[in-house]
């Protein structure tokens, strides 16, 4: 029941997340185990989807009717706790009738009753004028903004920086597997469930990091400053986040992020049991520009040691200086590097490709292409390695075997 990212229907799912099992309606065969269910997390999820109480014996069982007059009729009988014996038997039936309910909000409690979840929502304000055959690229638009702002949170969480650029991205991607996407209405709507046990720690970071580019931008229009930007990036704010909210932001009129923790879990230490939404206009978009643009202005180089697999080498004549591509195994959080080697350098880079020998060499990550490039190398020398690390080294090699020319077409980024 997951689509995949490359999927076209109904839009793509955000990087790193999976489109959400009840996507395509409730399905009456997905019905959470009830012994496992705690009525006060059910409740506290039914008053969240704007259910509302409707009568019931105190102390014992409530009735819940869901919002909007087109599910009128439809009501749960929930149990206020599972001291009685019919508790559970009155509990299966609620989560029964919550999988044949037709409120759109049904799926999104029994996901998370399923898989304790934050729930972090985008709301856009699109003009009428805007919908009708434009639904499918705002839908598109948003679905794409909020994989943006998952994976900035999701970078922030590894390491705190103005722009990271190719920076750990792997890692930080990897964090979002677990998240489930919803559908998103028309390009105005859309939810995300961080799975608490996997991803709280990102939930958390968007919560300090949107919070703290809403401040730096209003001390911005206020004061034209910058200043407030600089400090944000300890709360997780870099041009990638700056970025997502613009992108989020285009087309619409406003648009709001508000985020609720999972009833199952609590609130998490630091933060407010009932988070205020995050709201951001086309007026904001100056200031989120300018502060991006100074993010990767001023993220400093880094000075690493790389050692890595050579999967591509090139220069313009058979002597001379050239280029390496690397497959960095160590050293840096990014999946390749390019590397300006000289003569020598690249006589001994050559080598080690053709031994299935990987290379260490030293110099400084350069912000300028996403951290893609090392600078100033030196200490170019092979490493030595065991014979079963060699044999993979290999098979790499021969199943890349296009990759080795020394006069190859096209610049690597």
């Amino acid at each position: 029941m997951h689509r995949s990212m490359d999927e076209p229907t109904g839009g793509t799912v955000p990087a790193g997340s999976r489109a959400h099992p009840y996507a395509d309606g409730p399905d009456p065969g997905r019905v959470p185990d009830p012994a496992r269910v705690d009525p006060a997390v059910l409740g506290a999820l039914l008053r969240r989807h704007g259910w509302h109480r409707s009568g019931g014996a105190r102390g014992r069982y409530s009735r819940w009717v869901p919002p909007g007059p087109a599910t009128t009729g439809t009501s749960l009988l929930v149990p206020d706790t599972t001291a009685f014996p019919d508790s559970e038997d009155l509990l299966a039936e609620a989560l029964l009738a919550l999988t044949r309910s037709a409120a759109p909000s049904a799926r999104d409690i029994l996901l998370a009753l399923t898989v304790p979840s934050d729930e972090i929502r985008w709301w856009r304000d699109i003009p009428e004028g805007a919908a009708g055959a434009s639904d499918w690229t705002g839908t598109d638009q948003l679905r794409a903004a909020a994989g943006q702002i998952l994976l900035a949170g999701s970078l922030a969480v590894r390491g705190r920086a103005g722009y990271h650029g190719a920076r750990h991205r792997r890692k930080a991607r990897r964090a979002l597997d677990g998240t489930l996407v919803g559908p998103a209405a028309d390009g105005r709507e859309l939810t995300a469930f961080v799975p608490v046990t996997s991803g709280r720690a990102v939930a958390v970071q968007l919560y300090a990091a949107l919070h703290a580019a809403r401040e730096a931008v209003d001390y911005q229009r206020a004061t034209g400053g910058m200043e407030a930007f600089d400090a944000a990036v300890a709360a997780g704010v870099s041009r990638e986040l700056t970025e997502a909210v613009v992108a989020l932001v285009r087309g619409a009129e406003s648009t709001r992020i508000t985020l609720a923790w999972a009833p199952a879990a609590g609130t998490p230490a630091g933060c407010p049991a009932g988070p205020e939404p995050v709201e951001f206009s086309p007026g904001d978009l100056p200031a989120l520009r300018l502060a991006g643009a100074r993010y990767l202005r001023d993220e400093p180089a880094v000075a690493v040691r790389i050692t890595g697999a050579v999967v591509r080498l090139r220069r313009s004549g058979p002597r001379g200086s050239g280029v390496v591509r690397l497959r960095v195994l160590a050293g840096a959080e990014i999946a390749h590097v390019r590397i300006e080697l000289d003569e020598e350098a690249y006589r001994i880079a050559g080598h080690a490709h053709l031994v299935g020998l990987p290379l260490r060499v030293e110099g400084r990550l350069e912000n300028r292409g996403g951290f893609r490039r090392l600078t100033g190398a030196s200490g170019v020398a092979p490493v030595q390695v065991d014979e079963a690390e060699r044999d993979r080294l290999m098979k790499s090699l021969q199943e890349n075997v296009d990759f080795f020319e020394e006069a190859c077409a096209g610049d690597e980024e």
